[in-house]
């Protein structure tokens, strides 16, 4: 049986800037939780779950020997840095914000 989970239950997060975009690594514990996330964060998922922020494209890159996902998120920072009137223009804020996505996860 699944239910519903924030991936904060299980996942960590580390983010940051790149130019314009930010860049949102996830990371779990175990294979399991890898495969889960490799089907259940997807490019689309993602977009839409930035969707008020991110303008352009996102980008996903897997690395298995760290079981994490990478994300760029593409003409999410509004300038970045000095040319942006956002909050956080440096996208530090933007892997806590993905860590409060809900996924199936097994009970």
């Amino acid at each position: 049986m699944a239910s519903k989970v924030k991936l904060r239950e299980f996942a960590f997060a580390r983010s940051g800037d790149k130019g314009d975009g930010s860049n949102v690594g996830i990371f779990v514990k175990n294979a399991a939780d890898y495969e889960l996330i490799k089907r259940q964060l997807t490019v689309e998922v993602v977009k839409r779950h930035f969707h008020a922020i991110c303008k352009g494209k996102v980008e996903r890159f897997e690395a298995p020997n760290m079981l994490a996902l990478n994300f760029l998120l593409h003409d999410s920072l509004g300038g970045g840095g000095s040319e942006s009137l956002k909050t956080d223009a440096q996208g530090k804020t933007h892997g806590l914000a993905l860590l409060e996505l809900e996924v199936e996860r097994p009970s």
